[in-house]
C-alpha cells in the first residue's frame, strides 16, 4: 500500500470514535491469531459506507509463505446467503416471483408438502425442510441441478412451514435452483450480472477449484494434535450451491457495505423485508431476516451473518444505528471471526465493549440467577417454563440442529462449575424486540463447565421472563 494511502487510513481510523489507533487493532488481531492458531486473516472497517481500513494479516498460503493482503480471495461460507437473498428479492421486484408463491408454482410435480412452502419460508429458514446432511448429500460426488432438485424433493419436513425456525442450507440450495430456473442461466451468473457487477464487487464469484484465481487463499484445519492441515476436498457441485459457495475479498465486502448503506440495490419494500424478523405463529417472531441474523451488541442492533466452509470462517457484522460495519475473514476452520469482529467494534466504540467473562461480579439477585438456570434446564429438557416468554416456550422445531443445541446446554449444566453474573444492559429507554416480546434488560452470565467457558445473554421482559437467550464460547 502506498505510504500516503496507508497514512490516510490510519488517520481515518483514529477518528472513528474516541482515542482509537491502528496499532490497537493490530495488537488485537495478532494476539487472537496466535491464540487461535489462525494462519491468515483479513479485516475491513467501514464507517457510514466508507472504508476506513482494509487490511490483511498472516499467510494466505502457508506452504508458499504467501501473505494475506486486501486482495486475498477467501471463501464465503454462509455469508453468501445474504447475496442469494438479495438476488431473490430482485426477482420479486421484477415480478418474476412473489414472496408468498408456493414452490409448486415454479416446480411442477413436487411433493405435496411443497405446496405449503412459500418462497419467504426458504429465505427465513421457516420452511421446515430438513437441513442437508451427509446421508443426503455426498460431498465427494457431482450432481446436475436436476439431480439436486430431486434430492431436495426427498427431504422430509421437520415442522409445518411458517410455524418454527430452524437453519436450513437446503432452503438456500432450492433458492439457487429457483433463481437458475427463472433467469435461464446458473444462479451465479445472475448474481454476477445483477448484484456483484453493479456494486463494483470485481472479485466475487462462485468457487472453482479448476479456475486460475489470482490471490486465492488456502483453507486450513487443525488436527487433533493441534497441527495445521489443508482443508478436505469436496466435489465441484458442493462448491456450486447458493447456500454459500462464493469467493470474495474484504475489498469487495467493503464495496458491498457501501452499496447497502446507500441502498443502491433494492427498493425500500425489499430492504424492509430483508431486515425484518421472520413471523412464526401470531405475535411470535425469530431474530432472522432473509439471509441475515438480527442481533445486538450491548443492546445496540446488529444485522450480521457468519460463514463456515472448507477451512474458512467469515463474519460480516453491521452496527446499523452506528453506521459501523466490521468484516473478518479467516482461513482456519476453528477460527472465531465473530468474536474478533465484536472486539474490533468495541475498540471503535467503547459502548459496544462486551463484559469480561473472567471478571464476574457479586450477584445482586441470587434468586434471579436460579430462575435463569432453571430456564436453561427447561430448554435442555424440551420443557416450557413459566419463566420463559411465549416464543421461547413454544420452540419445538424437532430439527437435528435444535436437538444438538438442547444437548449442548444439558451437557454444560451436567458438568457445571460456576454460573456467575457479569453485567446487565438496561434497555428501558430503548427496548428491543426479541421473539415478539419487548425486552427491557439483557443479563450477561459466565457459564463454566467441562467443555469450557461460555457467556450467556438472557433477554428479559419487564416482568422478568426470558424472551430468548444466546450462548457463545469466550
Amino acid at each position: 500500500m502506498p505510504r500516503l494511502q496507508s497514512t490516510l487510513l490510519l488517520v481515518a481510523l483514529s477518528c472513528l470514535a474516541g482515542p482509537l489507533h491502528a496499532d490497537v487493532v493490530d495488537d488485537l488481531v495478532a494476539a487472537t491469531m496466535k491464540e487461535q492458531k489462525i494462519p491468515g486473516l483479513a479485516i475491513a472497517i467501514v464507517r457510514d459506507g466508507q472504508p476506513v481500513r482494509v487490511q490483511g494479516y498472516g499467510l494466505a498460503n502457508v506452504e508458499l509463505q504467501a501473505p494475506v493482503t486486501a486482495d486475498t480471495i477467501f471463501q464465503s461460507g454462509s455469508v453468501g446467503k445474504q447475496f442469494t437473498a438479495a438476488g431473490v428479492l430482485l426477482l420479486v421486484e421484477e415480478g418474476k416471483l412473489g414472496l408468498d408463491d408456493p414452490l409448486s408454482l415454479h416446480f411442477p410435480g413436487v411433493p405435496s408438502a411443497w405446496h405449503r412452502i412459500r418462497v419467504r419460508h426458504l429465505l427465513g429458514h421457516t420452511s421446515g425442510l430438513k437441513d442437508l446432511g451427509d446421508e443426503e448429500f455426498d460431498l465427494r460426488r457431482d450432481f446436475t441441478e436436476e439431480q439436486l432438485l430431486e434430492m431436495m424433493k426427498k427431504l422430509p419436513l421437520e415442522f409445518e412451514p411458517g410455524t418454527q425456525w430452524s437453519y436450513s442450507n437446503s432452503g438456500y440450495v432450492v433458492l439457487g435452483l429457483l433463481t437458475s430456473k427463472l433467469f435461464g442461466k446458473h444462479w451465479s451468473e445472475f448474481q454476477r450480472e445483477r448484484v456483484f457487477a453493479p456494486l463494483g464487487m470485481t472479485t466475487t464469484r462462485m468457487i472453482s477449484d479448476a479456475a486460475i484465481v489470482p490471490n486465492r487463499a488456502d483453507g486450513y484445519q487443525l488436527a487433533k494434535d493441534g497441527t495445521l492441515q489443508n482443508q478436505d476436498w469436496v466435489s465441484p457441485t458442493a462448491n456450486s450451491t447458493a447456500d454459500g459457495a462464493l469467493y470474495f475479498t474484504v475489498k469487495d465486502l467493503a464495496a458491498w457495505e457501501t452499496g447497502l448503506r446507500a441502498r443502491r440495490l433494492l427498493n425500500t419494500t425489499s430492504y424492509d423485508a430483508w431486515w425484518t424478523p421472520v413471523a412464526l405463529t401470531p405475535g411470535v417472531t425469530y431474530p432472522y431476516g432473509f439471509g441475515w441474523f438480527l442481533g445486538d451488541q450491548r443492546g445496540r442492533p446488529t444485522v450480521e451473518h457468519s460463514g463456515s466452509w472448507q477451512g474458512f470462517k467469515t463474519m460480516v457484522a453491521r452496527y446499523v444505528e452506528d453506521g459501523l460495519t466490521v468484516v473478518v475473514l479467516a482461513n482456519l476452520a476453528s477460527a472465531r471471526p465473530d468474536v474478533i469482529a465484536q472486539e474490533i467494534a468495541s475498540l471503535v466504540d467503547a459502548d459496544l465493549r462486551l463484559p469480561d467473562p473472567a471478571k464476574p461480579r457479586a450477584e445482586a439477585s441470587p434468586a434471579r440467577a436460579e430462575r435463569l438456570r432453571g430456564v436453561l434446564a427447561a430448554f435442555a429438557g424440551s420443557r416450557p417454563s413459566p419463566d420463559m416468554g411465549r416464543g421461547l416456550a413454544a420452540t419445538a422445531s424437532g430439527s437435528a440442529r435444535e436437538a444438538g443445541q438442547r444437548r449442548g446446554v444439558a451437557d454444560q449444566l451436567a458438568s457445571l462449575k460456576s454460573f456467575a453474573w457479569l453485567e446487565d444492559d438496561d434497555l428501558t429507554a430503548r427496548p428491543l424486540e426479541r421473539r415478539g416480546e419487548r425486552v427491557t434488560r439483557i443479563a450477561h452470565y459466565a457459564l463454566e463447565s467441562k467443555s469450557g467457558r461460555r457467556v450467556v445473554r438472557f433477554y428479559l421482559t419487564a416482568e422478568g421472563r426470558v424472551a430468548d437467550f444466546a450462548s457463545a464460547q469466550r
